[in-house]
């Protein structure tokens, strides 16, 4: 997310991705109707997993997620401090909604089999494990359903500035329905139970590129 931030956005290679039950070790694990621990999550892409004891800055979205940014004073918001400078386009407070919205695209995306937008938002290497398991999933016969129902928390938890390379870990909690059907409409893996997940994105962009993209370039879960 950066420069017209808001509407570059929409088009954000940030902002992701439901492998359902079968896939949740691409993107995300089911983690029940309990709050997961707050314990250090190991962000992907050699982004460091850094949190300070320092308390965070809370913030609400527009769809009222809990939004949570380091303080100034804690190593990842020193980053992004860095990531500012480097940018002065770059506004903490529209990446993190921008990664919201994204997040929403990129889903939805994943469950449709839109190729071409997965393509505008995810690094080569992210994408090619998208577009594998949807193929598999074609290949089956098969149709996945995500039902994104609300996101309860959207916080930073680590940025790293290597030369002009910027990267962004974002710890994203949300209520969804995913379930996957064969030809024949049948149930063959999730369920209509609206369940919890945690995932960690990492999202990047080189600085000194004209193009405003954050490309999601790691997922995990917590």
């Amino acid at each position: 997310m950066s420069g017209g931030f808001p509407i570059d956005l929409i088009l954000f290679g940030m902002v992701a991705a439901f492998l359902v039950l079968r896939l949740r070790g691409v993107l995300g694990r089911r983690q029940g109707f309990e709050r997961p621990p707050q314990e250090q999550p190991v962000p992907a892409s050699g982004v460091p997993p850094v949190r300070d004891a320092d308390p965070t800055t809370t913030l609400h979205g527009g769809s009222g997620s809990r939004q949570i940014l380091p303080t100034s004073n804690s190593v990842p918001g020193q980053a992004l401090e860095e990531i500012r400078r480097a940018d002065p386009a770059f506004d903490p407070r529209a990446f993190l909604a921008g990664a919201e919205g994204a997040f929403g695209m990129i889903i939805a995306a994943f469950a449709a089999g839109d190729r071409a937008t997965l393509r505008s938002l995810l690094s080569d290497d992210t994408y090619a494990g998208f577009e594998q398991a949807i193929a598999a999933r074609e290949a089956a016969g098969e149709q996945q359903r995500t039902d994104l129902k609300t996101i309860h928390e959207m916080s930073v938890e680590s940025a790293f500035l290597r030369g002009s390379i910027a990267d962004i870990t974002v710890r994203i909690v949300s209520d969804q329905v995913n379930l996957t059907t064969n030809a024949q409409g049948e149930v063959v893996s999730g369920n209509e139970a609206v369940t919890e997940l945690t995932d960690i994105w990492t999202f990047q962009r080189d600085l000194r590129s004209g193009d405003p993209t954050w490309k999601l370039v790691a997922t995990q879960s917590a």
